[in-house]
């Protein structure tokens, strides 16, 4: 079953203007609200508060394979690494090689049966298969796409590079985001907040969001290449907000009293084994410079 058809998870329709903040003119999809959309405006329209947030969090994006022998390891290491620090460090497991989709991401059933692969996370995968410094196979994973030479590391790489960015605790872009999500629809409006710390990072400054499975029991080829059918599958790139592989760029039309607001609306898709739980999804959500690919900030948004 594929699932690079993400098409009709992310959508838009009316042309609408909100109340908070109240310049902002949006293109959300009303009909997600089980209602009048005048009263999600003026009753479920989240506000900001000042947020106490101080540490700079770290995403692993670890681009692995359902038939990559070496692929548990790493992603067992980047699980390790996020329960070690449960609300500063979060993976995305993307299953995409250097050029998109390769031997270790194919289909081959009977034993291989489930396409991991999904549009935005192929195209990041070609993308940097070619540009950037590139990377050269599956394992590799990005740090905050931090260059250390390359962008991509090699899991022996990950857990110094990660230490290092908490030890720093450069914080240069601050992030809180709000999410309403209604069962009867299964549709969800995500509303962000980007409070730039360090102005010189607006100058360059794009947002991003993934949407994550959590779990899945299913396939993987294993380090003696037997093959097992219980394997758990964590934190799987499911594809990204509006179809966008690189997001978008913020820019002053989002800008309202120094900060600046992104507001997404959304579907929420079945899960990969085909059993509806929109409480085994996530969303995270960074911002990053789009000349350095570093990324500033990530948080996590649960969709329940």
């Amino acid at each position: 079953m594929s699932i690079g058809i993400l098409l009709f998870l992310f959508c838009s329709c009316d042309h609408v203007e909100n109340p908070y903040p109240p310049q902002v003119n949006l293109e959300l999809d009303t009909t997600i609200y089980p209602g009048l959309w005048s009263d999600y405006q003026n009753n479920e329209w989240p506000i900001f508060t000042e947020n106490p947030n101080t540490n700079r969090n770290v995403i692993i994006e670890d681009f692995t394979g359902h038939k990559c022998v070496f692929c548990p390891a790493a992603a067992d290491l980047a699980h390790a690494l996020h329960e070690a620090n449960p609300s500063r460090v979060y993976t995305a497991s993307v299953h995409a090689g250097p050029g998109g989709i390769g031997d270790f991401q194919s289909v081959s059933p009977p034993d291989y049966p489930t396409d991991f692969t999904n549009a935005q996370g192929v195209e990041i995968g070609e993308y940097f298969g070619q540009n950037d410094g590139g990377f050269v196979g599956n394992p590799r994973g990005t740090i905050n796409r931090y260059n250390n030479g390359t962008i991509f590391q090699s899991p022996n790489q990950w857990t110094n590079m990660m230490n290092e960015v908490i030890t720093n605790n450069d914080l240069k872009v601050n992030i809180q985001s709000g999410l309403n999500y209604y069962e009867a629809t299964k549709g969800a409006y995500l509303h962000v907040e980007v409070d730039p710390i360090d102005q010189s990072t607006i100058d360059d400054l794009a947002i991003v969001v993934y949407l994550i499975e959590d779990s899945l029991v299913g396939d993987q080829k294993m380090s003696d290449n037997s093959h097992n059918s219980s394997y758990v599958h964590r934190d799987i790139h499911r594809g990204n907000l509006n179809n966008e592989s690189f997001g978008r760029p913020i820019t002053s039309e989002d800008l309202i009293n120094g900060k600046y607001y992104v507001n997404y609306s959304f579907f929420v898709p079945n899960q990969l084994d085909e059993n509806y739980n929109s409480s085994n999804m996530h969303l995270l959500i960074y911002t990053y410079n789009q000349s350095t690919w570093e990324i500033y900030q990530v948080i996590k948004q649960k969709i329940e």
